[in-house]
């Protein structure tokens, strides 16, 4: 499970949790729960270029449709495939099986422009939506 402590976090509710050269996106609990019952995941192509703050994939629940944006820009290397079979893992587990896709970073400083959980959680508090 990724800790959520350890991630990085945007003001989309998306997390991003680095290990080596590859960075793991997905929503954070608040997201997952603010979406509920997600239906379907359309994920991006892997080796398709973001940029930080793109559109990379969409959550689809019974109620609406969201867009899930890139926290830094790179590469595509990886998508989680189980999401076709199983959406709902997005809110059953948003830190660990639920993941988006992975990212080989263009620029590894971005991610350090992102919120710390501590930020992350006054964020929420503060009413950050």
């Amino acid at each position: 499970m990724t800790n959520a402590d350890a991630c990085r976090y945007t003001k989309s509710h998306e997390w991003a949790a680095s290990a080596g050269d590859v960075v793991t996106v997905g929503v954070s609990d608040h997201a997952q729960k603010e979406i509920t019952d997600v239906v379907f995941v359309d994920l991006p192509k892997v080796g398709r270029k973001v940029s930080k703050g793109e559109a990379v994939a969409v959550v689809e629940s019974v109620k609406a449709a969201f867009d899930i944006y890139a926290p830094i820009s790179g590469e595509i290397v990886a998508v989680n495939g189980e999401l076709a079979k199983a959406p709902g893992l997005v809110n059953e587990s948003p830190q660990d099986k639920g993941w988006f896709f992975r990212v080989k970073p263009a620029n590894a400083g971005e991610l350090g422009e992102l919120m710390d959980a501590a930020a992350y959680d006054k964020f929420l508090k503060a009413g950050g939506h």
